[in-house]
């Protein structure tokens, strides 16, 4: 049986109430983002196959925990703002804008044009809410913004190169 908290989450915060209600927001999206971009990305990483298997396996695998390593921060600055996270597979499924892929076959060029243009989508993102932190003041996720867009960016060249024909 699940107990229901006495109060609703009060975490303490300096940002104005609709400040922390539009970064939360927006921290929202891209963590359900994230999370979508993941699954994708481990997807293709189980199902590429072709001349260059190795090399795409490994790479989509290193993308992979990359992007799941930045989840946590993601929630947790949500957390930090005063804002509550997401919470379920629904949950980002309802706030996700990186659309899945379910076929049943994707070539392996296929698969990295398609992460290559989430990932700039995710950059696109990045920006939009770094606009969105700055007019809260909301510095430390200012910074952390400039990291998780280096880290997209780098995912989208690295996906960019590895598709070029010799």
């Amino acid at each position: 049986m699940m107990s229901t908290p006495a109060a609703p989450l009060a975490t303490p915060t300096d940002l104005q109430s609709n400040a922390a209600k539009t970064v939360a927001e927006t921290l929202n999206g891209i963590l359900a983002d994230s999370f979508a971009l993941y699954l994708k990305t481990k997807n293709f990483h189980w199902h590429v196959s072709g001349p260059h298997f190795r090399d795409y396996h490994l790479m989509l695998d290193d993308q992979a925990t990359q992007i799941l390593g930045t989840t946590d921060a993601i929630a947790e600055r949500v957390r930090k703002t005063g804002g509550t996270t997401l919470r379920s597979i629904g949950d980002i499924a309802r706030h996700q804008t990186i659309k899945d892929n379910d076929l049943d076959f994707v070539s392996a060029q296929d698969m990295l044009a398609e992460l290559r243009q989430d990932n700039l989508k995710l950059v696109e993102a990045l920006r939009e809410a770094k606009d969105v932190v700055d007019a809260a003041r909301d510095n430390a996720t200012s910074g952390i913004l400039d990291e998780w867009t280096d880290l997209a960016e780098e995912r989208a060249w690295f996906l960019f190169e590895a598709s070029r024909n010799a």
